[in-house]
């Protein structure tokens, strides 16, 4: 079953890479001739600068929570995740709806210095580095989340050899924090990364022509599924190229453990101009990728929200809904499947069932989209003809024009989320609860039913939270493969705010917003659960130690 499994994740990626060499009637190398070229350059650029900007936000963040006191530095903790609970597409429309030339900001700056547009300068929100700041803004708690982890861990006592050898608090962490944490903040990075690469709403609505955009313009306004997916082979290639770097730098990390060499160290107290900087240092990206937007839209909302909210919110989250709840349980209960097998049963073809089954989430939705449309309307063009050859009817396209293509899409891209987390759920069950029982008579599947389930279920709640909520903001692939009069929440606001009509997609933007902040909640309970659990381990040996 799990090869099974596997081998259903692999289409879209085997259909994609068929395309090399098919032809696209002269297509694909119009737009080698063309557009390619600005593709590539400006994807790059996107890449390279949400890289730098983003490590700078989340490993400047990072270390001032970690390593640092200063006022508001707990509730910092977890409010630097907030960012992670808006969508991409969302920041940018509320970034560009305030800072355009006739939002407050600067009608605020003509009306209080008698200006007018030729008497003063301002940057263009729609471009590329408006593209970039909205990005990193958005995506810096990846890196965030990986360097607070990689500095917790660090020995306080390396720390301390360091201050002694005369290194000051900043030549201490470009010297010893930074490069010992480097490895955990590179796979932060190649995540950011990716999900650059991918992003498509918020760029755009930007107007930057990258390669996520090119595949969907490809499909939609050529018509062109084959050169769709081979302009999808250029992203495939991009994401495998970040795969390998971060395969490479998660085989340096290396792991040691001992009693008091491992302890905590104090945080730094700041001083009244540092923490004043260090505060704003921190809030800034909070204030701009969070509060901003959201309070943006609960303006619109109640002074100038959508006339027919009720009306929309019933039909378009149904529609949402039934999507985020069927696909968030099939992927849960593939996800237990199989981790369960990768427990019982860890063979080497289990094990690379397993590793083949993860690889959608690296994978942008709109490539996913192509494979899975190609694939489809492949397999429905051979049923088509052998009907018309046998019976001279022909059953049609019976399921790409439906939300099972959409449901598999979703399966491909999002199962890696809950199998990640239902496999670390399992690491945490002792297999002597397996071992005691096999001696009392229970199966496999009662083992599973019986002790397993009960004691994961909030692993699995988790799991079913967080693939709901990623369906509920996906966007890209539901553009390509809804059905025909077939919209939810996330297509309405692209389509409303694609036509500057931003008032009316704010009440459906609220609600997404409201959607995101669950899982990012539960994400920084478990953070301050692994903290307090370290901090106890770490005193349990030193009261052992002073007991005996």
């Amino acid at each position: 079953m799990c090869v099974l499994i596997a081998c259903l994740v692999a289409i879209p990626l085997l259909q994609i890479i068929s395309s090399i060499g098919q032809s696209s009637d002269g297509t694909w190398q119009h737009l080698q001739e063309t557009v390619l070229p600005g593709y590539l350059w400006t994807t790059l650029l996107l890449a390279l600068g949400v890289g730098l900007l983003t490590t700078i936000l989340g490993v400047g963040t990072g270390w001032l929570v970690s390593n640092c006191r200063f006022p508001g530095s707990g509730v910092l903790e977890w409010a630097l995740l907030l960012p992670l609970a808006i969508p991409s597409y969302l920041l940018a429309y509320a970034t560009t709806d305030v800072l355009q030339f006739s939002g407050p900001v600067q009608t605020f700056l003509r009306a209080s210095f008698d200006w007018s547009r030729a008497d003063y300068w301002f940057p263009n929100v729609r471009s590329l580095s408006g593209a970039i700041a909205i990005l990193s803004v958005n995506l810096y708690p990846y890196i965030y989340l990986a360097s607070r982890t990689a500095f917790l861990e660090q020995s306080a006592c390396i720390r301390e050899m360091s201050r002694t050898l005369g290194l000051g608090a900043w030549k201490s962490f470009f010297r010893v924090s930074l490069p010992m944490a480097r490895p955990s903040i590179f796979i932060g990075l190649s995540l950011v990364i990716m999900e650059t690469l991918s992003e498509f709403g918020a760029v755009d609505y930007c107007a930057v022509d990258t390669l996520a955009t090119g595949i969907y313009r490809t499909w939609t306004s050529r018509g062109s599924l084959i050169a769709a997916s081979q302009l999808s082979l250029c992203l495939l290639g991009a994401v495998a190229f970040l795969i390998a770097l971060e395969s490479i730098s998660r085989a340096s990390l290396r792991f040691h453990s001992s009693d008091e060499s491992n302890r905590v160290a104090a945080r730094i107290p700041l001083s009244f101009f540092k923490a004043f900087a260090a505060s704003i240092f921190c809030w800034l990206p909070i204030l701009m990728g969070f509060l901003l937007p959201t309070l943006l839209f609960a303006h619109k909302t109640w002074f100038n929200g959508d006339k027919r909210a009720f009306e929309m919110l019933a039909d378009l989250g149904t529609h949402s809904l039934i999507l985020a709840t069927i696909a968030a349980a099939v992927a849960v209960g593939v996800g237990v499947h199989v981790a369960n097998a990768r427990r019982s049963h860890p063979t080497a073809l289990v094990r690379t069932s397993t590793r083949i089954s993860s690889l959608g989430y690296a994978i942008p939705g709109g490539v996913i989209a192509m494979g899975v449309l190609g694939a489809i309307l492949h397999i429905e063009n051979g049923l088509n003809d052998v009907f018309e050859s046998v019976f001279s009817w022909s059953p049609g396209f019976f399921f790409s024009g439906s939300i099972l293509a959409l449901l598999f899409a979703y399966q491909t891209r999002f199962l890696a989320v809950s199998l990640g987390v239902i496999q670390a759920g399992f690491t945490r069950v002792s297999t002597d609860l397996d071992a005691v029982s096999r001696t009392l008579g229970k199966s496999g599947i009662k083992i599973l039913t019986q002790v397993h389930l009960p004691i994961l279920k909030r692993t699995l709640l988790c799991a079913f939270m967080l693939v709901f909520v990623d369906v509920l903001k996906e966007l890209p692939a539901t553009l390509i493969l809804r059905p025909f009069n077939f919209e939810t929440l996330a297509v309405r606001i692209y389509q409303l705010a694609s036509d500057e009509r931003l008032d009316e997609a704010s009440t459906a933007a609220l609600a997404i917003i409201a959607a995101g902040i669950i899982p990012v909640i539960v994400l920084s309970r478990l953070m301050s659960q692994d903290c307090m659990n370290q901090s106890q381990n770490q005193s349990s040996p030193r009261r052992q130690s002073s007991h005996d």
